[in-house]
């Protein structure tokens, strides 16, 4: 973690407005709110658009199957110096099915000894995109195995995992899996979950990728 306290804190029950209970309510529904959408829901729009695009991302929608996803997004976590994202997705990679080993050689990059070449390739085009935002004809020729979309799909996950570094880095620093507590010092207005039949945000951006 870069931060020794949050600059922006997670906000507790307590603390809610109407928005900001509506961001969460989906979230509300899953028994659990993680810390990063209890913190962005100082911005209850953003929040929602957020959670949008960001459940195309670890959908079944994205092209990558979910190995090689989150071989990038924990590629492009560490690269960021998240220590909250690759704890988040190191669990999620593990379900995803990698090996321990597997994750910890991620740190050591595409030239690290075991990868196979597609896998190599995920993990340069991570490295360019980070570092020049840019995949070079070399690392897109590599990644010829997956369809056009899925190549789309790489350049679309980095992005969206570069953006949630980039939220962690400098606006939080607690424990993903941590949440934020009521304040005592006001009365408590918990969160409900929606009424049967209301729109709900898919919950798929947190600790299961479903979504």
């Amino acid at each position: 973690m870069r931060l020794d306290s949050p600059r922006i804190a997670p906000l507790g029950d307590d603390e809610l407005d109407a928005d900001q209970t509506a961001a969460l309510e989906a979230f509300a529904a899953t028994g659990r709110i993680l810390n990063i959408f209890r913190t962005l829901a100082h911005a209850p729009k953003a929040l929602l658009r957020f959670q949008q695009w960001g459940g195309y991302v670890l959908s079944k929608r994205n092209a990558l199957p979910e190995r090689e996803r989150e071989i990038v997004i924990l590629r492009t976590g560490y690269l960021c110096r998240s220590g909250y994202e690759w704890a988040q997705h190191e669990q999620i990679g593990l379900r995803a099915g990698l090996t321990p080993e597997e994750i910890a050689r991620i740190k050591q990059g595409p030239d690290a000894e075991g990868w196979s070449a597609a896998d190599a390739a995920l993990l340069r085009a991570a490295d360019e995109l980070v570092g020049d935002h840019f995949i070079s004809d070399a690392t897109w020729a590599a990644l010829d195995p997956l369809s056009d979309k899925a190549k789309m799909d790489v350049v679309f996950t980095v992005g969206q995992y570069t953006q949630v570094s980039m939220m962690l880095n400098s606006l939080s620093r607690r424990s993903p899996m941590r949440a934020a507590r009521p304040r005592p010092s006001k009365p408590t207005s918990p969160i409900r979950a929606p009424a049967s039949g209301s729109r709900r945000l898919p919950s798929n951006a947190g600790a299961r990728p479903t979504s």
